[in-house]
């Protein structure tokens, strides 16, 4: 079979992602990729660092000419989400990713593509090999489960820097340059229930074919959580009690996928389901057309919620907000505060719930993760919000952010957009624990992050991690 990858440019860009979509790295189990990495750079003479979390700092040598050049920073995260579809028969601890290129697109084959942040690295690795690139000292700078609570960037050794520059490469957006980023929380839920026979059939109900996608970039989409779109089948039934209600998969990533079990009358819930589902496929028809609910019998239904703890649960899950709270009022069509409703787990008799919330503003989140704390705690649910991260605070004055504006308006002949994101990158963090760090996020488009939609624009990926990158590493060399 040929390689989608094979003639496309840069070359070992394309190399380095050929190499890591073989190697497993979900968030938290990132052993394979981090010694790949390693390998990779004493293979060809690179020295490294690494911290006792096992972050990675791989030492590029300056090209001849440069070595007194100030050094640059080129950052990004192991870990990839995994989430695939229903019918796809695939495990993310083994199996390499399978590609498919259409037209400019590369996307997966059911699965993620993990271009989120496997094009980032491999832009960092590409300096090794490609000797056609002039720049000056560089630090690659790799962190471990960024996905799952930026937990690399929190625990950095920031001992192992001595750049001046930071360009983290995990942004998602062609002729964009992002100074600023939202901080987030998220918030832990149980709601413990007693259950009590009922009559009536056990049914299950399911809500699928929904796009998902990132819970901070794509949250002002309007796209439909499939959490919401079960529970309202289970408020429009009217008297059912509830058995298990299971959804979402990540903190970040917005429900595709639900199901609840309920006993009830099947008429009364196969009516509701079809009343939502005519709703649904008016008011998502645009972000999820391929929305459906079914009710089919349940097999092996555990026995219901008795009727104060149905209740509950249906308040509960009921008052989590999920979607945009309030815009920006500092970056026109940027979202300040959201929520999502990201995932519901029965466990024996608890309902396990995660929320993540972020903000530009830290009065706004912490004002939007209290509301749901204390409304968990009203429905007798416990409730733990975490510390959360920073945002990214803008700073007019970067001298890396003229340097590639200047490098962009030369390269394309236009300005690029600068703005702040509603999405969290590791820059705030880091930021944090490097007082004075200079930097930029960048990055090639990128659709549908978080979800098996997930693509990448392949000449989107040579525009802005190929030349723009290597333009912005030749200019600081030249300083």
């Amino acid at each position: 079979m040929t390689n989608p990858l094979a003639n496309l440019e840069p070359q070992e860009l394309w190399a380095r992602f050929d190499d890591i979509r073989k190697i497993p790295r979900p968030s938290k189990h990132e052993e394979k990729i981090r010694q790949f990495v390693l390998d990779f750079a004493e293979k060809h003479g690179c020295a490294t660092k690494t911290d006792k979390l096992g972050n990675v700092v791989v030492l590029v040598p300056a090209t001849p000419g440069y070595e007194n050049a100030p050094t640059a920073v080129l950052q990004g995260h192991l870990d990839m989400v995994c989430e695939k579809n229903a019918d796809k028969d695939f495990d993310f601890f083994k199996d390499p990713i399978e590609l498919v290129l259409e037209g400019d697109f590369l996307s997966a084959n059911g699965t993620t593509l993990g271009a989120d942040n496997g094009v980032g690295i491999a832009a960092g690795l590409a300096m090794i090999t490609d000797t056609s690139i002039k720049h000056g000292p560089l630090e690659l700078l790799y962190t471990l489960d960024e996905e799952t609570g930026l937990t690399g960037a929190r625990e950095l050794d920031a001992g192992m820097l001595t750049g001046k520059y930071l360009l983290n490469l995990d942004s998602e957006e062609d002729g964009v340059i992002i100074m600023g980023c939202a901080g987030g929380r998220d918030t832990e839920i149980k709601l413990k229930g007693t259950r009590a026979a009922a009559p009536g059939t056990a049914l299950l109900v399911k809500a699928s074919g929904m796009s998902g996608g990132h819970s901070g970039i794509d949250i002002h989409l309007g796209r439909a959580n499939a959490l919401k779109v079960v529970l309202d089948v289970v408020k429009e039934a009217g008297d059912v009690r509830i058995a298990a209600v299971n959804g979402g998969s990540a903190h970040n990533a917005i429900p595709r996928e639900a199901e609840a079990v309920v006993y009830g009358d099947p008429a009364a819930v196969k009516k509701a389901a079809a009343g939502c589902e005519a709703r649904c496929k008016t008011g998502f028809a645009t972000t999820d057309p391929e929305l459906k609910i079914e009710v089919a019998e349940a097999a092996d239904a555990a026995t219901p919620l008795d009727e104060k703890s149905t209740a509950a649960l249906v308040k509960l899950l009921d008052g989590i907000p999920h979607g945009v709270l309030g815009m920006s009022k500092d970056f026109e069509g940027v979202v300040e505060t959201s929520s999502n409703l990201a995932v519901v787990k029965t466990e024996g008799d608890t309902i396990d719930i995660l929320t993540s919330t972020r903000s530009s503003v830290m009065s706004a989140l912490n004002t939007a993760v209290d509301g749901i704390v204390a409304g968990a705690r009203e429905c007798g649910a416990e409730a733990e919000a975490d510390e959360g991260y920073p945002g990214w605070e803008p700073n007019p004055e970067s001298n890396l952010m003229k340097v590639a504006v200047e490098v962009y308006e030369n390269l394309f002949g236009e300005k690029p957009e600068v703005k702040s994101i509603h999405a969290g990158l590791e820059c705030g963090i880091i930021g944090e624990q490097v007082p004075g760090m200079d930097m930029i996020s960048i990055g090639p488009t990128l659709r549908n992050p978080h979800s098996p939609s997930e693509d990448v624009s392949v000449s989107s990926v040579k525009k802005m991690l190929g030349d723009y990158l290597n333009g912005i590493l030749l200019k600081i060399a030249e300083e």
